[in-house]
């Protein structure tokens, strides 16, 4: 009986050992890993997204909250700041072919998305706007979805697939970059564009011809959270307190409140 216990305490021991290695395995593989050894984070942005991630013409600085949280990210990690370019279309694959470690510019968390990416946990909130001409053809949220209307909507953006749903009359495009929604609006090419808080707020307070609309009852309410690759629970846990610590500090609502979003600062 004695013979019997010291096999099963051997073979118990070696079964910790076994799970013990694709733990450390896994670990060594961890972008938190490789970019404190490395001293060099790189972060996805749209460099196209008001409020968040939006390339300032004149200085060549991208500006937002996303512009200064990733900043606060790299502070946190010891590391250098690269910012990558990217967009709604193009951030899943650049994730995939490790072009970034994180992408930091609004990206919604949908089911669907979260079928190819990891998701941290949300630090904005918002619904659907449209934001169109004063003196337009659409006055109230009712008057989009009318045939004639050509409504604009970025390419690969969560509103996308929504919209080309919900309208059942009214023509969706889908501007790609470099090409925006807002150039597309300002040349009247289209009638309203469908956008979030964010967009809508910035070209209000920039264009004094245009104006925005909300729809009768929240429309696509969607977290916006940062976004990494699958299969790597280390650097997602490290996201996440990122997330839950610059709540807590008052570092998000200071920038929200920075770029006027403070409204949709997620709890």
């Amino acid at each position: 009986m004695g013979v019997m216990r010291i096999l099963g305490a051997l073979a118990l021991a070696g079964a910790i050992g076994a799970m013990a290695i694709p733990a450390e395995a896994q670990q060594s593989q961890s972008r938190l890993f490789e970019v404190t050894k490395s001293k060099k984070l790189r972060v996805c942005q749209f460099p196209l997204y008001y409020s968040i991630s939006f390339r300032n013409a004149k200085t060549g600085e991208i500006e937002g909250i996303d512009a200064d949280l990733a900043k606060e990210l790299a502070k946190e990690l010891g590391a250098t700041l690269e910012i990558v370019e990217s967009s709604f279309g193009s951030f899943i694959a650049d994730l995939q072919a490790n072009k970034c470690e994180i992408g930091m510019f609004g990206v919604g968390a949908t089911l669907r998305r979260a079928q190819a990416v990891e998701f941290s946990k949300p630090y904005l909130l918002t619904n659907l706007y449209a934001v169109t001409r004063k003196g337009g053809k659409v006055v109230k949220w009712e008057d989009i979805d009318k045939k004639g209307i050509k409504a604009a909507v970025s390419l690969g953006s969560y509103m996308e697939p929504f919209m080309k749903v919900y309208l059942k009359n009214a023509e969706v495009v889908s501007v790609a970059p470099p090409n925006t929604r807002e150039a597309e609006l300002v040349a009247q090419r289209v009638d309203v564009i469908i956008t979030d808080f964010p967009t809508a707020i910035k070209v209000t307070d920039e264009f004094d011809w245009a104006t925005y609309i909300l729809p009768p009852e929240k429309l696509a309410i969607t977290p916006y959270a940062y976004v990494v690759p699958q299969g790597d629970q280390i650097w997602l846990n490290y996201i996440n307190l990122f997330v839950d610590t610059i709540k807590l500090d008052g570092r998000l609502m200071t920038y929200a409140k920075k770029h006027k979003l403070d409204p949709i600062v997620a709890p």
